[in-house]
């Protein structure tokens, strides 16, 4: 699955009615015939893999879950910070939604194409055929679920588009979350308990649940809300985290190391998989850049590899830096932030602070801290401190999950790492909050203590470790809706899920004028959805309405 077939797919299976888009079909007749036999069909399945690349080919998918939350503000440089100031230019227009809108369609219709031409395709094993089925369901779920959170009512479509067609409508969110429920309760029937060696990146039963359980959560706190959401969406959380052989491991940190053994341990569920093969992943994985403060322009620090290529898109909020996390005790802060940049051009310099530092390779060369420290303190410090009130757009602690410093060279942007989409801590986040709505808090924080626990910072003895992991745990009576949002924050920070929970949640409003300083001012009741783009509206010979708010 490193080498999903996506060119051949690109090639034939594009955006054009599904989204609406006037484009030509390029396909040849020999083609069309190809995907009718075997190997084609086995290729349509892999490129209708491709398309969960949504979440890392570009900064389309970050900007739009990233932005505008409690957790990020902006950085100094890029183009989409229309989704964190929540202002005018968040419009129709606006970057980057094009770009998704297109990307899930495209993947819809690979899907479709598979599912529709799955029957009449003879020499294939009925058992794999099945489960390539059940694959694509799988995904084409993924791909509705990303729409129906984002835009609401969305066009259904589940026939494969093989022209230009112009005529859509959006259906009611009802209409797609039955869909997605039930392609996902048909692939969960089919699909396998593990996919391993060659197979490995494929859809399996427990990644189904995990999304299911999701899906029932999200469902329960919106208009399609049906009374047993919640208690579904523990059933299929749960069944993840007893039924398989998931693990958390011992170290948070461990979970986002680098390198195909390390990437591939027990507490992936399901990730996007992707290659330092160019030829098959198409653009690469880009989300290490995105979170960088620009340290390269900062006394004795040149860009290189190791401390990867600064795009500074996303600045962590002050209450993030400042109250999400007991440093004392929870080991997550110091795991998710890269605080000090050590020497790679030595030389005399002055410090931030004011005073003269001379630096040897290796040395410490800038501290970003998140408190105020003594003018005795800053001025004995042999490096360059910024505090608090000194961190800027430009400078501010780096989130470490995405670096990827096996890139060929410095400015190379395609990056191999794989993206966790599903991990057995979120699955773990998902039972608990979904048990606290359906009232059974006592059984929702068992799991979150585990995730505590994991995250307790080690002492210096055994006994002061216990200590810390014992500390950590919290009650029943401590769980509410805040407490969980609190706590996904502090073990999901950085990949990708903020807005979607606080539109989930209900709490978008509320987090982002207490805690963004730029969205705050802006934001209004119909931003829990984005504006559907322009060109869909354009290009669509039927009514196809805008959602409330935008122009």
């Amino acid at each position: 699955m490193k080498k999903i077939l996506s060119i051949i797919l690109l090639a034939a299976v594009f955006a054009s009615c599904d989204d609406k888009f006037l484009y030509e079909d390029a396909r040849t007749q020999a083609f069309d015939s190809y995907l009718n036999t075997p190997a084609g069909f086995n290729d349509n399945v892999n490129g209708a893999y491709s398309f969960l690349r949504v979440y890392t080919e570009n900064e389309g998918i970050p900007s739009m879950t990233t932005f505008g939350t409690d957790e990020f503000r902006m950085g100094f440089d890029g183009g989409n910070k229309h989704f964190n100031l929540y202002n005018g230019n968040l419009n129709s227009r606006a970057g980057a939604l094009d770009g998704v809108w297109n990307r899930l369609y495209a993947g819809i219709n690979a899907c479709n194409a598979a599912i529709n031409r799955a029957p009449n395709i003879e020499g294939i094993d009925p058992a794999i055929k099945n489960t390539r089925i059940a694959e694509v369901k799988f995904l084409r779920a993924v791909y509705y679920h990303l729409l129906v959170q984002l835009w609401g009512p969305v066009h259904i479509t589940t026939t494969e588009t093989k022209g230009v067609v112009t005529e859509a409508k959006r259906s009611p969110i009802n209409e797609v979350y039955d869909l997605i429920v039930t392609d996902l309760n048909e692939a969960i029937a089919v699909l396998p308990n593990t996919a391993t060696g060659a197979n490995y990146g494929r859809a399996t039963k427990p990644a189904a649940q995990h999304l299911l359980a999701l899906v029932h959560l999200t469902r329960a706190g919106g208009s399609a809300a049906k009374a047993d959401d919640y208690k579904k969406a523990a059933e299929n959380a749960e069944a993840v985290i007893k039924n398989y052989n998931f693990k958390l491991l011992d170290d948070f940190a461990q979970v986002f190391a680098q390198g195909e053994a390390a990437e591939r341990h027990s507490e992936v569920v399901f990730s996007v998989q992707n290659s330092s093969n160019f030829l098959t992943a198409e653009l690469g994985n880009t989300l290490h850049v995105y979170w960088i403060m620009k340290y390269d322009d900062l006394p004795g620090v040149v860009r290189d590899l190791q401390n990867g290529r600064p795009y500074a898109r996303f600045r962590p909020t002050d209450r993030v830096l400042t109250t999400l996390f007991d440093k004392k005790l929870d080991s997550r802060y110091t795991k998710t932030f890269k605080r000090v940049f050590y020497c790679n051009s030595p030389g005399t310099f002055t410090k931030i602070q004011g005073g003269q530092m001379t630096l040897k390779a290796g040395d410490t060369a800038l501290y970003i801290v998140d408190e105020q420290w003594s003018a005795a303190k800053l001025a004995a410090a042999k490096y360059s401190v910024y505090q608090l009130n000194k961190q800027t757009d430009r400078v501010f602690p780096t989130v470490t999950k995405h670096l990827d410093p096996t890139r060929a060279s410095v400015p190379e942007l395609r990056g191999s790492r794989d993206f966790l989409l599903f991990r057995l801590a979120e699955t773990m986040l998902i039972a608990a909050e979904a048990l606290m709505m359906d009232n059974r808090p006592a059984e929702a924080v068992v799991y979150i203590n585990q995730i505590r626990r994991r995250a307790a910072a080690v002492g210096k003895t055994q006994a002061e470790t216990d200590a810390n992991r014992l500390a950590m745990e919290v009650t029943p009576a401590a769980l509410n809706i805040d407490f969980i949002l609190d706590e996904r924050s502090r073990e999901l920070l950085g990949e990708m899920k903020r807005w979607f929970d606080l539109t989930r949640t209900g709490k978008l409003l509320e987090r982002v004028k207490a805690f963004n300083p730029e969205g705050g001012p802006n934001i209004k009741d119909y931003h829990i959805l984005r504006p559907i783009p322009q060109n869909q509206i354009d290009r669509t010979s039927t009514e196809f309405l805008q959602n409330p708010g935008y122009n």
